[in-house]
């Protein structure tokens, strides 16, 4: 693992999340992948200049370079993994009930930690 940042809540929030994308990817890549290139496509349309613009370059580069690739971007704590999660193109990945679970689960985790 590269080096690592201290994540805010939204940062530790959003690495659940990609987490469970990570679980679909490993499951489906084919599929994941093919959603990911679809939401990169429509975002590119939105956003054709300015840094958005260069953070969905990135993930394009990350989308070729293969699952793996994916994988570790989805899971790492680097810089670079956590702003391009801010940017993400896997809306629509994981279905509203998983969305919750994991928000649930990452609200009830979250408060464990503080305690």
């Amino acid at each position: 693992m590269g080096s690592s940042t201290r994540l805010n809540r939204d940062q530790r929030q959003s690495l659940w999340f990609h987490g469970a994308v990570a679980g679909r990817l490993a499951a489906d890549p084919q599929g994941t992948l093919a959603r990911a290139r679809t939401n990169l496509l429509r975002l590119r349309r939105i956003h054709r200049s300015g840094m958005t613009s260069r953070w969905l370059d990135a993930w394009q580069s990350v989308l070729d370079s293969g699952p793996e690739a994916v994988l570790q971007t989805l899971t790492s704590q680097t810089p670079l993994a956590i702003e391009l999660r801010q940017n993400s193109p896997f809306a629509g990945v994981l279905s509203d009930g998983e969305r919750m679970a994991v928000l649930d689960a990452f609200r009830k985790q979250d408060r464990s930690a503080l305690a």
